[in-house]
């Protein structure tokens, strides 16, 4: 949040799924990118993706995950075209995956 915070972006964290689409619904636009997680308790990533995009088709989604070749990753992000970082990641990456992601 910090890292992210000091490169210029306005940063709304968000503790879980749930509290994003709030969170999300509260805005007064939508964000240009959401940076989540593919494993969260409650609902997915990808869940939570699903509900954003039903709310605003233009959002931008990055996922970031430890698990690589799980199942769910590949069908869920990867197949659905998904931008995905791995972790750990250092912060260039992340801040190259952010420009990859909302570069389209």
């Amino acid at each position: 949040e910090t890292f992210l915070g000091n490169s210029g972006f306005e940063v709304v964290p968000a503790n879980g799924a749930q509290d994003a689409i709030e969170a999300f619904n509260k805005m007064p636009r939508s964000p240009d990118l959401v940076l989540t997680d593919v494993v969260m308790p409650g609902m997915s990533g990808p869940m939570l993706a699903d509900r954003l995009l039903a709310i605003d088709p233009k959002v931008r989604i990055l996922f970031m995950s430890g698990y690589d070749e799980r199942q769910v990753v590949r069908r869920y992000v990867i197949d659905r075209g998904y931008r995905l970082i791995m972790k750990p990641f250092t912060l260039e990456l992340l801040r190259q995956a952010i420009a990859a992601t909302l570069a389209g």
